[in-house]
């Protein structure tokens, strides 16, 4: 009795509510003021109150929801309930914030992430399929993603292969581009409102970049970017599963089949870029970068291009070549390493605006600059972008980590975190591990682990409110003081 006593008490306590009503209180207004009188508790995202509401007339919404996403993680695609509720509202209201779904009935919301989930699925089938970015590593523009949602559920049929290639088209121009880095509600709302008349909608998204841009074709120097975290990182495994680039241990092209065993490989290896003297960005420069499968990259080995690259063309014939391999032997050689990254910069370049060209089955207007009054934005892989994945070794490291923080019953962290100015979507850093919204979300603030990463990344970090780590056993004990029982970590 004497413990059950305080425990009846309870219901004794006169507990204060504020009630924060009226039409001059929109979502976003409640979200602050919660957060604002709440500060020293669970941070609420515009989500989560929408969520919330969900709920009160849809209790089993919040599971159904997560079941997709696990569904979507055993695939390869690591997305949170934010995004899949984005991407119910853009379906449901062909809008961006998330004040429309007050509005629907638990039904509707039910109909509406049955839409949503199928539309998602297509989009995901043709950007896997056709564009053979078909896992979260290299899952980029993920905000496009409720744009496409809304075009496919709303033209609520199979779409031709123009149609189709057109829609991708806009996606990856817009991943590449970084279009949803910054503002993001704002941007998907533009794009929406695009959208709202299907016929001509596809033609008006992609004119709208084409006047940010000024023109759409992919130069040269937006290859100029380094580490495994780069905006054009995708672009690459995108050249190499869209063409007919070959490994060079086998001779055979490295198709959907061979997707397990592929690895980044270093052309110049990096011990002997390094021991010349080359610095971290060019060493891990992304013209530096190629995929091969595992036994291919170990054979290698050590071996400098101008040792290997003759017996790959005297076995198999155009491989190199395959790879966009600037096909100067003088090119070959490590004294000229900065003159080989910028052939195969133009290479690439050339490529790539082959293979869009190809999505746009010869309407390339598009691809054209407006006019030489235009003037372009700065480059999309803008050299002042810092930090970033710089080897296998440490994206493994990092990928052990995720694990075992997995196993622990917290939330992932994104690998190779695009860190953006939230005015303007400018990219300014990769963080190798980080949470933007705490390791449970809301709850603690913004985290970051960092490995071998320079002041200057750290200073980024720490000045934009994240906690950073510098060593996977750093952040292990964070974790384990901070939200584990005693005895529960490893």
């Amino acid at each position: 009795m004497g413990r059950l006593l305080p425990l009846v008490s309870i219901t004794d306590i006169d507990l204060h509510i504020e009630e924060v009503t009226g039409a001059d209180k929109p979502l976003d207004i409640v979200v602050d003021i919660f957060n604002r009188v709440n500060s020293g508790g669970t941070k609420l995202s515009k989500g989560d109150l929408a969520l919330a509401k969900i709920c009160a007339d849809w209790p089993e919404g919040r599971s159904q929801m997560k079941a997709q996403l696990g569904i979507w993680q055993k695939q390869g695609y690591n997305f949170n309930l934010d995004w899949l509720l984005r991407s119910v509202n853009t379906v449901l209201t062909g809008e961006a914030k998330f004040s429309y779904l007050h509005e629907k009935s638990a039904e509707e919301i039910q109909e509406g992430l049955k839409r949503a989930i199928k539309a998602v699925n297509t989009a995901l089938n043709m950007i896997g399929g056709r564009l053979g970015l078909d896992h979260d590593r290299v899952l980029f523009g993920r905000f496009a993603i409720p744009v496409m949602a809304r075009y496919l559920d709303q033209r609520n049929g199979p779409l031709d292969e123009r149609e189709r290639d057109k829609l991708l088209f806009w996606y990856f121009q817009a991943g590449m581009r970084g279009r949803f880095s910054g503002s993001t509600e704002t941007k998907i709302d533009q794009d929406l409102a695009l959208i709202e008349k299907i016929e001509g909608g596809l033609d008006r998204l992609i004119e709208q970049l084409r006047l940010g841009y000024g023109g759409l074709r992919v130069e040269s120097g937006y290859f100029d970017a380094w580490s495994l975290g780069a905006r054009f990182y995708p672009v690459l495994y995108m050249l190499t599963r869209m063409g007919e680039a070959k490994d060079w241990g086998t001779g055979l092209p490295l198709k959907k089949d061979m997707l397990g065993q592929l690895e980044v490989h270093h052309i110049f290896p990096k011990s002997q870029l390094y021991s010349r003297g080359y610095n971290r960005s060019e060493v891990n420069a992304l013209g530096n970068f190629c995929f091969l499968t595992k036994d291919t990259n170990l054979s290698i080995s050590n071996r400098l291009p101008e040792e290997y690259f003759p017996e790959i063309e005297e076995k198999h014939k155009d491989a190199l070549q395959s790879q966009w391999i600037p096909m100067d032997p003088e090119l070959w050689r490590i004294e000229n390493y900065r003159d080989f990254l910028e052939a195969r910069r133009v290479l690439l370049a050339d490529e790539t605006n082959t293979r869009l060209a190809e999505l746009l089955h010869g309407d390339t207007q598009w691809l054209h600059r407006l006019s030489a009054s235009v003037e372009e934005p700065p480059s999309v892989a803008s050299p002042e972008v810092i930090g970033g994945i710089s080897s296998e070794e440490e994206e493994q490291e990092l990928e052990v980590l995720n694990t075992w923080i997995e196993e622990q019953g917290l939330p992932q962290g994104q690998l190779a975190y695009a860190f953006a100015d939230e005015e303007t979507g400018e990219q300014k850093a990769v963080f190798d591990l980080a949470w933007p919204e705490g390791i449970q979300p809301g709850l603690s603030q913004p985290v970051a682990v960092l490995l071998n990463e320079s002041s200057d990344v750290i200073a980024l970090a720490s000045g934009a409110g994240y906690r950073c780590f510098t060593t996977p056993s750093d952040f292990r004990r964070y974790v384990e003081a901070e939200f584990l029982l005693p005895g529960q970590g490893l």
